[in-house]
Protein backbone atom coordinates (compact mmCIF):
# COMPACT_ATOMS: atom_id res chain seq x y z
CA UNK A 1 0.00 0.00 0.00
CA UNK A 2 2.74 2.13 0.34
CA UNK A 3 3.80 2.45 -2.76
CA UNK A 4 0.51 4.52 -3.67
CA UNK A 5 2.11 7.52 -1.08
CA UNK A 6 5.49 8.51 -2.33
CA UNK A 7 5.17 10.28 0.88
CA UNK A 8 3.67 8.13 3.25
CA UNK A 9 3.55 8.37 7.12
CA UNK A 10 6.63 5.23 7.12
CA UNK A 11 8.52 7.47 4.06
CA UNK A 12 8.16 10.85 5.89
CA UNK A 13 11.64 12.10 7.86
CA UNK A 14 11.30 12.51 11.30
CA UNK A 15 12.13 15.99 10.79
CA UNK A 16 10.26 17.05 8.00
CA UNK A 17 8.19 20.13 9.01
CA UNK A 18 5.19 19.42 10.88
CA UNK A 19 2.84 20.53 7.97
CA UNK A 20 4.24 17.44 5.89
CA UNK A 21 4.04 15.22 8.72
CA UNK A 22 0.37 15.69 9.47
CA UNK A 23 -1.20 15.61 6.07
CA UNK A 24 -4.49 13.78 6.08
CA UNK A 25 -4.20 10.36 4.74
CA UNK A 26 -8.28 9.66 4.50
CA UNK A 27 -10.76 12.18 3.58
CA UNK A 28 -12.06 11.72 7.23
CA UNK A 29 -8.72 13.36 8.33
CA UNK A 30 -9.11 16.34 5.69
CA UNK A 31 -10.06 19.63 6.79
CA UNK A 32 -12.23 22.38 5.91
CA UNK A 33 -13.60 22.43 2.13
CA UNK A 34 -17.05 21.10 2.65
CA UNK A 35 -18.28 22.83 0.13
CA UNK A 36 -16.81 20.08 -2.55
CA UNK A 37 -16.44 16.93 -0.18
CA UNK A 38 -19.26 17.29 2.26
CA UNK A 39 -21.01 13.97 2.03
CA UNK A 40 -23.58 13.70 -1.18
CA UNK A 41 -21.41 16.63 -2.80
CA UNK A 42 -20.03 15.62 -6.26
CA UNK A 43 -16.48 14.96 -5.75
CA UNK A 44 -16.97 13.30 -2.59
CA UNK A 45 -19.45 10.48 -4.77
CA UNK A 46 -16.66 10.83 -7.18
CA UNK A 47 -14.20 9.44 -5.21
CA UNK A 48 -16.25 7.52 -3.08
CA UNK A 49 -17.54 5.17 -6.47
CA UNK A 50 -14.00 5.58 -7.84
CA UNK A 51 -15.34 7.71 -10.40
CA UNK A 52 -12.92 10.35 -10.68
CA UNK A 53 -12.11 11.87 -14.31
CA UNK A 54 -9.51 14.55 -14.45
CA UNK A 55 -9.53 17.49 -12.19
CA UNK A 56 -7.84 21.09 -11.63
CA UNK A 57 -7.72 21.88 -8.53
CA UNK A 58 -7.25 26.10 -7.69
CA UNK A 59 -7.08 27.80 -4.36
CA UNK A 60 -4.80 29.79 -2.01
CA UNK A 61 -1.16 27.92 -1.48
CA UNK A 62 -1.66 25.65 2.01
CA UNK A 63 -5.52 25.44 1.23
CA UNK A 64 -4.72 21.46 0.38
CA UNK A 65 -4.47 20.79 -3.08
CA UNK A 66 -1.61 18.37 -3.42
CA UNK A 67 -3.15 16.57 -0.07
CA UNK A 68 -6.10 16.30 -1.40
CA UNK A 69 -4.53 14.65 -4.70
CA UNK A 70 -2.76 12.21 -2.09
CA UNK A 71 -6.00 10.84 -0.28
CA UNK A 72 -8.08 10.49 -4.26
CA UNK A 73 -5.08 8.23 -5.00
CA UNK A 74 -5.33 6.27 -1.80
CA UNK A 75 -8.80 6.18 -2.06
CA UNK A 76 -9.05 5.21 -5.32
CA UNK A 77 -6.30 2.78 -5.32
CA UNK A 78 -4.16 4.60 -8.27
CA UNK A 79 -0.32 5.25 -8.49
CA UNK A 80 0.14 8.58 -7.39
CA UNK A 81 2.97 10.09 -10.10
CA UNK A 82 4.02 13.68 -9.07
CA UNK A 83 5.55 16.13 -11.52
CA UNK A 84 6.19 20.26 -10.76
CA UNK A 85 5.27 23.10 -13.61
CA UNK A 86 8.60 24.40 -12.69
CA UNK A 87 10.35 21.77 -13.11
CA UNK A 88 9.37 19.08 -14.74
CA UNK A 89 9.73 18.92 -18.80
CA UNK A 90 8.48 16.93 -21.77
CA UNK A 91 10.76 14.08 -21.63
CA UNK A 92 9.69 13.68 -18.02
CA UNK A 93 5.70 13.99 -19.07
CA UNK A 94 6.50 11.18 -21.32
CA UNK A 95 8.70 9.04 -18.95
CA UNK A 96 5.48 8.83 -16.59
CA UNK A 97 3.06 8.53 -19.19
CA UNK A 98 4.60 5.67 -20.72
CA UNK A 99 4.51 3.76 -17.40
CA UNK A 100 1.26 4.39 -16.64
CA UNK A 101 0.56 2.48 -20.11
CA UNK A 102 2.27 -0.87 -18.67
CA UNK A 103 0.74 -0.75 -15.52
CA UNK A 104 -2.77 0.36 -17.08
CA UNK A 105 -3.91 -3.67 -16.91
CA UNK A 106 -3.37 -3.57 -13.19
CA UNK A 107 -3.74 -0.56 -11.75
CA UNK A 108 -4.55 3.18 -12.47
CA UNK A 109 -2.31 5.95 -12.08
CA UNK A 110 -3.05 9.86 -11.19
CA UNK A 111 -0.66 12.28 -12.69
CA UNK A 112 -0.36 15.38 -10.20
CA UNK A 113 0.80 18.28 -11.73
CA UNK A 114 1.74 21.09 -9.32
CA UNK A 115 1.64 24.53 -10.36
CA UNK A 116 0.18 23.80 -13.59
CA UNK A 117 0.00 27.01 -14.81
CA UNK A 118 3.85 26.72 -15.30
CA UNK A 119 3.43 24.14 -18.04
CA UNK A 120 3.70 25.93 -21.41
CA UNK A 121 1.16 25.14 -24.33
CA UNK A 122 3.20 22.53 -25.99
CA UNK A 123 3.57 20.58 -22.21
CA UNK A 124 0.05 21.06 -21.86
CA UNK A 125 -0.76 19.33 -25.36
CA UNK A 126 1.27 16.33 -24.66
CA UNK A 127 -0.91 15.43 -21.94
CA UNK A 128 -3.94 15.86 -23.86
CA UNK A 129 -4.48 12.42 -25.87
CA UNK A 130 -3.49 11.11 -22.76
CA UNK A 131 -5.90 12.29 -20.44
CA UNK A 132 -8.67 11.86 -23.31
CA UNK A 133 -7.46 8.10 -23.61
CA UNK A 134 -7.60 7.49 -19.60
CA UNK A 135 -4.03 6.35 -19.40
CA UNK A 136 -3.79 8.69 -16.94
CA UNK A 137 -5.81 10.63 -14.43
CA UNK A 138 -4.75 14.40 -14.34
CA UNK A 139 -4.63 16.46 -11.35
CA UNK A 140 -3.22 19.72 -12.00
CA UNK A 141 -2.80 22.17 -8.78
CA UNK A 142 -2.84 26.08 -9.24
CA UNK A 143 -3.18 28.56 -7.72
CA UNK A 144 -4.05 31.02 -10.58
CA UNK A 145 -7.52 31.03 -12.44
CA UNK A 146 -7.17 27.98 -14.75
CA UNK A 147 -9.46 29.75 -17.44
CA UNK A 148 -6.59 32.21 -17.72
CA UNK A 149 -3.82 29.89 -17.27
CA UNK A 150 -4.81 26.24 -18.66
CA UNK A 151 -4.86 25.22 -22.33
CA UNK A 152 -8.70 25.62 -23.18
CA UNK A 153 -7.90 22.33 -24.75
CA UNK A 154 -7.32 20.22 -21.68
CA UNK A 155 -9.38 22.36 -19.39
CA UNK A 156 -12.63 21.38 -21.28
CA UNK A 157 -11.48 17.26 -20.27
CA UNK A 158 -11.06 18.42 -16.91
CA UNK A 159 -13.79 19.55 -14.12
CA UNK A 160 -12.66 22.17 -12.29
CA UNK A 161 -13.01 22.60 -8.05
CA UNK A 162 -11.71 25.77 -6.02
CA UNK A 163 -10.43 25.04 -3.21
CA UNK A 164 -11.27 28.25 -0.44
CA UNK A 165 -8.63 29.43 2.33
CA UNK A 166 -9.65 27.39 5.43
CA UNK A 167 -11.64 28.77 8.18
CA UNK A 168 -10.07 29.66 11.35
CA UNK A 169 -12.25 26.79 13.32
CA UNK A 170 -10.72 24.63 10.83
CA UNK A 171 -6.90 25.49 11.50
CA UNK A 172 -7.66 25.39 15.46
CA UNK A 173 -8.83 22.16 15.27
CA UNK A 174 -5.42 20.77 12.69
CA UNK A 175 -3.46 22.43 15.50
CA UNK A 176 -5.40 20.79 18.39
CA UNK A 177 -4.69 17.42 16.29
CA UNK A 178 -0.80 18.07 15.80
CA UNK A 179 -0.50 18.33 19.71
CA UNK A 180 -2.39 15.29 20.24
CA UNK A 181 -0.66 13.25 17.53
CA UNK A 182 2.26 11.42 19.09
CA UNK A 183 2.99 9.58 15.72
CA UNK A 184 3.27 12.07 13.74
CA UNK A 185 2.62 15.46 15.80
CA UNK A 186 3.82 17.66 18.45
CA UNK A 187 1.98 15.15 21.24
CA UNK A 188 5.17 13.56 22.98
CA UNK A 189 6.06 17.37 24.24
CA UNK A 190 4.32 18.67 27.23
CA UNK A 191 2.61 21.51 24.89
CA UNK A 192 0.18 23.99 26.32
CA UNK A 193 -1.27 26.13 23.70
CA UNK A 194 -3.59 28.67 25.13
CA UNK A 195 -6.78 29.78 23.15
CA UNK A 196 -5.68 33.45 22.38
CA UNK A 197 -2.35 31.87 21.06
CA UNK A 198 -4.67 29.37 18.88
CA UNK A 199 -6.45 32.31 17.80
CA UNK A 200 -3.86 34.39 16.56
CA UNK A 201 -2.06 31.87 14.73
CA UNK A 202 -5.06 30.63 13.00
CA UNK A 203 -5.89 34.47 12.08
CA UNK A 204 -2.37 35.33 10.84
CA UNK A 205 -2.13 32.34 8.71
CA UNK A 206 -5.16 33.55 6.09
CA UNK A 207 -6.22 30.39 5.59
CA UNK A 208 -3.10 28.61 5.20
CA UNK A 209 -2.92 24.88 6.50
CA UNK A 210 0.84 24.72 6.17
CA UNK A 211 1.80 27.86 7.25
CA UNK A 212 -0.34 27.41 10.65
CA UNK A 213 1.06 24.22 11.54
CA UNK A 214 4.73 25.13 10.80
CA UNK A 215 3.75 28.48 13.04
CA UNK A 216 3.14 26.03 15.70
CA UNK A 217 5.61 23.46 15.54
CA UNK A 218 8.57 26.39 15.55
CA UNK A 219 6.44 28.09 18.84
CA UNK A 220 6.29 24.43 20.36
CA UNK A 221 10.30 24.03 19.63
CA UNK A 222 11.59 27.73 20.81
CA UNK A 223 9.88 28.36 23.73
CA UNK A 224 11.48 27.10 26.71
CA UNK A 225 9.43 25.15 29.63
CA UNK A 226 8.23 26.48 32.81
CA UNK A 227 8.53 25.65 36.06
CA UNK A 228 6.00 22.58 35.92
CA UNK A 229 7.73 21.37 32.96
CA UNK A 230 5.17 22.45 30.62
CA UNK A 231 6.22 24.27 27.29
CA UNK A 232 2.89 26.98 27.22
CA UNK A 233 2.68 28.75 24.26
CA UNK A 234 0.84 32.30 24.94
CA UNK A 235 0.22 35.01 22.85
CA UNK A 236 3.34 36.23 23.14
CA UNK A 237 5.14 32.79 21.40
CA UNK A 238 2.60 32.95 18.75
CA UNK A 239 3.43 36.55 18.07
CA UNK A 240 7.42 35.94 18.05
CA UNK A 241 6.85 32.35 16.02
CA UNK A 242 4.44 34.22 13.36
CA UNK A 243 6.68 37.25 13.28
CA UNK A 244 3.48 39.38 13.44
CA UNK A 245 2.02 41.23 16.63
CA UNK A 246 -1.17 41.02 17.81
CA UNK A 247 -3.30 43.20 17.25
CA UNK A 248 -6.42 44.13 19.91
CA UNK A 249 -9.11 43.70 17.68
CA UNK A 250 -12.02 41.36 18.26
CA UNK A 251 -13.52 40.67 15.06
CA UNK A 252 -17.31 40.47 15.91
CA UNK A 253 -17.04 42.61 19.09
CA UNK A 254 -16.54 45.97 20.18
CA UNK A 255 -12.58 46.68 18.13
CA UNK A 256 -14.84 45.42 15.30
CA UNK A 257 -17.17 48.22 15.17
CA UNK A 258 -15.27 51.04 17.23
CA UNK A 259 -12.30 50.60 14.40
CA UNK A 260 -14.46 50.76 11.69
CA UNK A 261 -16.40 53.85 13.30
CA UNK A 262 -13.14 55.54 13.39
CA UNK A 263 -12.01 54.51 9.87
CA UNK A 264 -15.27 56.20 8.54
CA UNK A 265 -15.20 59.23 11.08
CA UNK A 266 -11.60 60.16 9.65
CA UNK A 267 -12.67 59.71 5.73
CA UNK A 268 -15.85 61.81 6.96
CA UNK A 269 -13.32 64.23 9.28
CA UNK A 270 -11.14 64.28 5.57
CA UNK A 271 -7.82 63.09 7.69
CA UNK A 272 -6.12 60.50 5.13
CA UNK A 273 -3.39 59.90 7.53
CA UNK A 274 -5.75 58.62 10.84
CA UNK A 275 -7.91 57.13 8.06
CA UNK A 276 -5.11 55.10 6.79
CA UNK A 277 -3.74 54.21 9.84
CA UNK A 278 -7.48 52.35 10.87
CA UNK A 279 -7.21 50.90 7.76
CA UNK A 280 -3.98 49.36 8.31
CA UNK A 281 -5.15 47.81 11.42
CA UNK A 282 -8.08 46.34 10.39
CA UNK A 283 -5.92 44.89 7.66
CA UNK A 284 -3.34 43.55 9.94
CA UNK A 285 -5.74 41.81 12.42
CA UNK A 286 -7.72 40.07 9.70
CA UNK A 287 -10.59 42.02 9.30
CA UNK A 288 -12.92 41.02 5.98
CA UNK A 289 -11.36 43.00 2.93
CA UNK A 290 -15.57 42.74 1.48
CA UNK A 291 -16.84 44.30 4.76
CA UNK A 292 -14.10 47.32 4.24
CA UNK A 293 -14.96 47.49 1.04
CA UNK A 294 -18.74 48.12 1.61
CA UNK A 295 -17.63 50.72 4.14
CA UNK A 296 -16.13 52.70 1.13
CA UNK A 297 -18.98 52.54 -0.92
CA UNK A 298 -21.56 53.73 1.73
CA UNK A 299 -18.90 56.31 3.02
CA UNK A 300 -18.83 57.87 -1.03
CA UNK A 301 -23.11 58.32 -0.75
CA UNK A 302 -23.49 59.05 2.68
CA UNK A 303 -20.68 61.63 3.26
CA UNK A 304 -19.66 62.79 0.05
CA UNK A 305 -21.97 62.50 -2.57
CA UNK A 306 -22.75 64.98 -4.84
CA UNK A 307 -19.89 67.35 -3.95
CA UNK A 308 -17.40 64.33 -5.86
CA UNK A 309 -20.12 61.91 -7.64
CA UNK A 310 -16.37 60.20 -8.92
CA UNK A 311 -15.77 59.51 -5.23
CA UNK A 312 -18.77 56.45 -5.90
CA UNK A 313 -17.43 55.69 -9.27
CA UNK A 314 -13.81 55.07 -7.30
CA UNK A 315 -15.17 52.81 -4.51
CA UNK A 316 -17.29 50.45 -6.86
CA UNK A 317 -14.31 50.28 -8.51
CA UNK A 318 -12.23 49.38 -5.62
CA UNK A 319 -14.93 47.03 -4.20
CA UNK A 320 -15.10 45.23 -7.85
CA UNK A 321 -11.10 45.12 -7.56
CA UNK A 322 -10.83 43.96 -4.08
CA UNK A 323 -12.99 41.06 -5.58
CA UNK A 324 -11.10 40.02 -8.53
CA UNK A 325 -7.59 40.96 -7.17
CA UNK A 326 -7.73 39.68 -3.27
CA UNK A 327 -5.16 39.61 -0.54
CA UNK A 328 -2.71 41.06 -0.12
CA UNK A 329 -2.29 43.53 -3.12
CA UNK A 330 -6.09 44.34 -2.48
CA UNK A 331 -4.38 46.81 0.50
CA UNK A 332 -3.51 48.96 -2.07
CA UNK A 333 -6.37 49.26 -3.53
CA UNK A 334 -8.54 49.74 -0.14
CA UNK A 335 -5.41 52.37 0.21
CA UNK A 336 -6.50 53.95 -3.12
CA UNK A 337 -9.72 54.60 -2.37
CA UNK A 338 -9.45 55.56 1.66
CA UNK A 339 -7.48 58.40 0.33
CA UNK A 340 -9.67 59.75 -2.68
CA UNK A 341 -12.83 59.78 -0.33
CA UNK A 342 -10.77 61.07 2.72
CA UNK A 343 -9.73 64.05 0.48
CA UNK A 344 -12.61 64.69 -1.56
CA UNK A 345 -15.28 68.20 -0.68
CA UNK A 346 -18.18 66.53 1.59
CA UNK A 347 -21.56 66.53 1.02
CA UNK A 348 -24.27 64.58 3.11
CA UNK A 349 -27.25 66.73 1.81
CA UNK A 350 -28.25 63.79 -0.35
CA UNK A 351 -28.22 61.28 2.63
CA UNK A 352 -30.62 64.35 4.37
CA UNK A 353 -32.74 64.65 1.22
CA UNK A 354 -34.14 61.29 1.26
CA UNK A 355 -33.85 60.82 5.24
CA UNK A 356 -36.64 64.03 4.89
CA UNK A 357 -38.16 62.31 2.01
CA UNK A 358 -38.77 58.86 3.81
CA UNK A 359 -39.56 60.32 7.36
CA UNK A 360 -42.68 62.35 5.79
CA UNK A 361 -44.18 59.12 3.29
CA UNK A 362 -43.89 57.06 6.92
CA UNK A 363 -45.67 59.99 8.89
CA UNK A 364 -46.94 62.13 6.56
CA UNK A 365 -50.29 61.64 3.96
CA UNK A 366 -49.33 59.88 1.12
CA UNK A 367 -49.69 62.33 -2.17
CA UNK A 368 -51.26 61.09 -5.06
CA UNK A 369 -49.89 61.09 -8.07
CA UNK A 370 -50.57 64.33 -10.13
CA UNK A 371 -52.92 63.26 -13.68
CA UNK A 372 -50.30 64.98 -16.27
CA UNK A 373 -47.41 62.16 -14.77
CA UNK A 374 -49.63 59.35 -14.32
CA UNK A 375 -48.79 56.81 -17.46
CA UNK A 376 -50.63 57.38 -20.30
CA UNK A 377 -49.58 55.13 -22.76
CA UNK A 378 -52.11 52.27 -22.58
CA UNK A 379 -55.67 52.04 -24.22
CA UNK A 380 -57.95 54.36 -22.45
CA UNK A 381 -55.38 55.80 -20.08
CA UNK A 382 -56.71 59.29 -22.23
CA UNK A 383 -60.49 59.18 -20.88
CA UNK A 384 -59.04 58.96 -17.55
CA UNK A 385 -57.18 62.59 -17.97
CA UNK A 386 -53.90 60.62 -17.71
CA UNK A 387 -50.59 62.15 -19.17
CA UNK A 388 -52.54 65.30 -20.14
CA UNK A 389 -50.86 68.66 -19.87
CA UNK A 390 -47.63 66.71 -19.46
CA UNK A 391 -44.54 69.10 -21.14
CA UNK A 392 -41.77 66.80 -22.69
CA UNK A 393 -38.43 68.46 -21.05
CA UNK A 394 -36.49 67.72 -24.10
CA UNK A 395 -38.90 69.87 -26.36
CA UNK A 396 -37.90 73.31 -24.42
CA UNK A 397 -35.05 75.60 -24.49
CA UNK A 398 -32.13 73.87 -22.11
CA UNK A 399 -34.23 70.62 -21.53
CA UNK A 400 -36.14 72.48 -18.58
CA UNK A 401 -39.87 73.54 -18.73
CA UNK A 402 -41.65 75.24 -14.82
CA UNK A 403 -43.98 72.17 -14.50
CA UNK A 404 -44.94 70.80 -11.15
CA UNK A 405 -43.83 67.25 -10.15
CA UNK A 406 -45.33 67.10 -6.87
CA UNK A 407 -49.21 68.18 -6.03
CA UNK A 408 -47.83 70.30 -3.22
CA UNK A 409 -44.49 72.46 -3.10
CA UNK A 410 -41.96 70.61 -1.45
CA UNK A 411 -37.90 70.56 -0.89
CA UNK A 412 -35.91 68.05 0.33
CA UNK A 413 -32.36 68.48 -1.80
CA UNK A 414 -30.29 71.75 -0.44
CA UNK A 415 -27.02 71.64 -2.10
CA UNK A 416 -24.16 72.89 -0.48
CA UNK A 417 -21.66 74.87 -2.59
CA UNK A 418 -18.81 72.39 -1.96
CA UNK A 419 -16.82 70.91 -4.69
CA UNK A 420 -19.02 70.17 -7.61
CA UNK A 421 -22.01 70.44 -5.47
CA UNK A 422 -21.71 73.98 -6.11
CA UNK A 423 -22.19 74.09 -9.90
CA UNK A 424 -25.76 71.86 -8.98
CA UNK A 425 -26.95 74.31 -6.72
CA UNK A 426 -26.20 77.07 -8.94
CA UNK A 427 -28.08 75.09 -11.63
CA UNK A 428 -30.94 74.06 -9.08
CA UNK A 429 -31.58 77.63 -8.12
CA UNK A 430 -31.89 78.84 -11.92
CA UNK A 431 -34.64 76.53 -12.58
CA UNK A 432 -36.13 76.96 -8.59
CA UNK A 433 -36.46 80.50 -10.07
CA UNK A 434 -37.99 79.79 -13.45
CA UNK A 435 -40.54 77.56 -11.29
CA UNK A 436 -41.82 80.19 -8.87
CA UNK A 437 -41.46 83.23 -11.24
CA UNK A 438 -44.17 80.43 -13.89
CA UNK A 439 -46.21 80.06 -10.54
CA UNK A 440 -46.60 83.49 -9.90
CA UNK A 441 -47.71 84.06 -13.60
CA UNK A 442 -44.89 86.26 -14.60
Amino acid sequence: MDELFPVAVSEVAADAPLATRMRPRTLEEYAGQQHILAPGKLLRRAIEADRISSLILFGPPGTGKTTLAQVIAGATQAKFERLSGVESNVADIRRVVAAAANRRTHMKTILFIDEIHRFNKAQQDVLLPEVENGVVRLIGATTQNPFFSVNSALLSRSQVFQLQPLPEDDLISLMRSALADKERGLGNLPLVLEPEAATLLARLSDGDARKALNALEIAALTTAPGNDGSIRIDLHAAEESIQQKAVVYDGTGDGHYDTISAFIKSMRGSDPDAALYWLAKMLHAGEDIRFISRRIVICACEDIGMADSNALVVAMAAQQAVEFIGLPESNLILAHATVYLATAPKSNRCTAAIGKASQEVREGRTLAVPAHLRDGHYKGSERLGHGKGYKYSHDFEGSYVPQAYLPEGRIYYEPTENGMEKRVKERLSHWRAIYEDAAKGK
